[in-house]
């Protein structure tokens, strides 16, 4: 699967806050193109990173019922990248390369391996690119 940009944990989890509701509103978009002709992806780690905060940390946490039908309509339909031995090379490669932390730089190997040429992040630095991945924050 080859989709045009990638979302980090930080950006699906935005189309819960309602505290940011700009923020929320612009993550939902993102998501809407993201699933609309499976346009954007994500990597079985942004699913479980999301998993784990809609059950523990959100305001008010999703149900187990709650989180699983979120994840078969929103995030299994654009989960493009699963563990493996060469995704862990290419975030060792992207680490020595970044000097990100672990997490950090198997999101950015996972939107590499997916094809994609953005990467939707609040969290990493916006304008940097790596192999032709360009890094955008979306709410900037």
């Amino acid at each position: 699967m080859s989709a045009e940009f990638f979302l980090d944990t930080n950006v699906v989890v935005y189309t819960f806050d309602a505290s940011e509701p700009a923020k929320r509103e612009r993550a939902r978009a993102l998501m809407r193109k993201a699933l609309d002709g499976r346009r954007g992806a994500v990597s079985w780690q942004v699913v479980q990173e999301f998993a784990n905060l809609a059950l523990r940390k959100f305001a008010r946490p999703l149900t187990p019922a709650a989180c699983s039908a979120y994840l078969r309509a929103a995030l299994f339909p654009i989960c493009a990248v699963w563990p493996s031995p060469a995704l862990m090379e290419s975030a060792l490669d992207v680490l020595a390369l970044s000097g990100w932390h672990w997490y950090d730089s198997l999101i950015v190997a996972s939107a590499l391996e997916a094809g994609c040429g953005i990467l939707y992040s609040e969290d990493l630095q916006a304008g940097r690119r790596i192999r032709g991945l360009e890094i955008r924050n979306p709410f900037a």
